[in-house]
C-alpha cells in the first residue's frame, strides 16, 4: 500500500510543472521575451492550482516548495510571493467577493484553474498594484494557456464584474 502521509507527497520525485493546455508549450525564446511580472503572475497561479488541489490552508508552505522546484528568478519570485501571500491573509475575504459576482456558479464548483485564475487577478486588484486593465488581460491571458477559450471568456466576465462591483472600472 502507496505512503499517503502529506510529506510523502513532498518526498517523491518532482513533477513537472503545470503546463500550458492540449500541448500548447511556450517556446523557450517566447519565456525570455515575457515581463517578469507576468512569469511571476504564471508562478503564482501554478502555487495557487497546487495548493487547491491540495490544501489551500497550506498555500505558503506549497507556495515555497513550488518556487524552490522551479528555481525561478528571485525578482520574480517576489512579485509572485507577494501575490500568494495576499491570497493567503485575505482569502476567504477575496473568495466571498468573487462568490458574490459568480452567482449562479459557486466558487468550489469551478475548475481548479477558473478558481485560481480568479483568487489570483482579486488579490492583485486589492494590491492595486498594476492597473486593472493589465491585471483582466493577464488574467484572460493566463486562463487561456492553463485552459481553454471557455475559461478565458468566463474568467474576462467575472473579473469585469467584479472589478466593476469594487468601482475599479
Amino acid at each position: 500500500m502507496a505512503d499517503v502521509r502529506d510529506d510523502a507527497f513532498w518526498d517523491a520525485p518532482t513533477q513537472e510543472p503545470l503546463a500550458p493546455a492540449r500541448g500548447r508549450r511556450t517556446p523557450r525564446s517566447a519565456t525570455k521575451t515575457e515581463r517578469m511580472e507576468t512569469r511571476g503572475r504564471a508562478r503564482a497561479l501554478q502555487a495557487l492550482y497546487a495548493a487547491d488541489l491540495r490544501d489551500l490552508a497550506q498555500l505558503r508552505r506549497i507556495a515555497t516548495t513550488v518556487f524552490d522546484d522551479l528555481a525561478i528568478d528571485p525578482e520574480e519570485r517576489q512579485f509572485a510571493s507577494r501575490l500568494v501571500a495576499t491570497v493567503a491573509d485575505r482569502g476567504a475575504e477575496l473568495d466571498a467577493a468573487l462568490s458574490e459576482v459568480t452567482a449562479n456558479w459557486r466558487l468550489e464548483r469551478l475548475g481548479a484553474i477558473e478558481r485560481s485564475v480568479l483568487r489570483l487577478a482579486a488579490a492583485e486588484m486589492a494590491r492595486n498594484d498594476a492597473p486593472v486593465k493589465v491585471v483582466l488581460q493577464e488574467a484572460v491571458h493566463l486562463a487561456e494557456r492553463y485552459g481553454n477559450s471557455r475559461s478565458a471568456r468566463f474568467v474576462n466576465g467575472v473579473l469585469d464584474a467584479y472589478s466593476r462591483r469594487l468601482g475599479l472600472r
